[in-house]
């Protein structure tokens, strides 16, 4: 298994904006990088495991609710360097836009809260740097 920290290779891992109504899914990270910051649910694609399946899979893993992918939002890279300028972390990110099926929001270990946010309020919320990005790419923020 590749360390998360430090790893020889880049991660990739997926992730999904998921709509319903004027409301997205957050979750607020347990981990780093990005821990205690909000961001949408994801995390690594498993080995034998299509991206859509990953995105599926990661979102009801971390939120309790089951979704219907819809399209390709962006990719993003997720490097983040130490004081000495060493590669601490390295993500290759696909992100998509999903909308809910079924499910009710739960927590899982990967997090500290999780809650849908009405998009007015995605503004008052510290968001990791990647969220932010995607969700102003997806032209969901102002």
């Amino acid at each position: 298994m590749t360390s998360r920290t430090y790893p020889k290779t880049p991660l990739i891992g997926v992730g999904a904006v998921v709509l319903n109504g004027n409301k997205v899914l957050l979750v607020r990270r347990a981990y780093e990088p990005g821990q205690g910051l909000w961001s949408v649910p994801g995390g690594l694609i498993e080995v034998g495991e299509t991206v859509e399946e990953a995105v599926k899979r990661e979102v009801e893993e971390e939120t309790g609710i089951a979704v219907r992918v819809d399209r390709l939002i962006a990719v993003f890279d997720n490097i983040v360097r130490d004081e000495e300028g060493k590669v601490r972390f390295h993500y290759v990110l696909i992100d998509y836009l999903a909308h809910p099926v079924s499910g009710e929001v739960l927590l899982s270990k990967e997090t500290l809260d999780v809650r849908w946010v009405n998009l007015e309020d995605v503004k008052n919320l510290q968001l990791t740097k990647t969220a932010l990005k995607l969700l102003n790419q997806a032209g969901l923020t102002k």
